[in-house]
């Protein structure tokens, strides 16, 4: 992450970030070390496969525990207040009508860094995301996506 941006997280993403690279630090930072321990034993370093992949496990580990970190850095919590009831933006849950599938669907907005479309958690950059922020309940949103053209209706907006 080249630009010192900050990064605008739940409660819920900055706890994932922060468990994330505890257990990089704690978990798969030993264990890798352990493979490597492992692997140097197998003799000759200059033909030792397991050794390579261990080395290249370790600076995987090391540039992901940095990057988190970098983050982190730059990560502030959205506060209650900053989440309307009224209004869908970053924070907000939104229960909406596909029009297409005729069923209820509900998203929360969150950051790119947060999103995770299985836990319906689309980020605010998102041709969805992008489409919701600022409407309010009853809007009727037309979405161009890769699949075409999507049709909600927003039911409700909660934090």
């Amino acid at each position: 992450m080249s630009e010192n941006k900050e990064i605008v997280l739940t409660r819920e993403g900055m706890q994932k970030l922060k468990d994330e690279i505890e257990y990089l630090k704690t978990v798969r930072r030993p264990e890798v070390s352990e493979k490597i321990k492992i692997a140097r034993g197998f003799g000759d370093l200059s033909e030792n496969a397991e050794y390579d992949e261990a080395k290249k496990e370790q600076a995987e580990v090391e540039e992901k525990i940095q990057s988190l970190e970098q983050q982190l850095k730059y990560a502030r919590v959205l506060n209650d207040d900053e989440i309307l009831n009224d209004v869908v933006g970053l924070g907000s849950k939104v229960k909406l009508w596909d029009t297409e599938f005729e069923e209820e669907v509900e998203y929360s907005i969150v950051s790119s860094t947060e999103a995770d479309l299985a836990n319906n958690k689309i980020s605010q950059e998102s041709p969805v995301g992008k489409a919701l922020l600022g409407k309010k309940k009853d809007d009727v949103i037309t979405v161009a996506t890769p699949g075409g053209e999507v049709v909600f209706k927003i039911l409700e907006i909660t934090r």
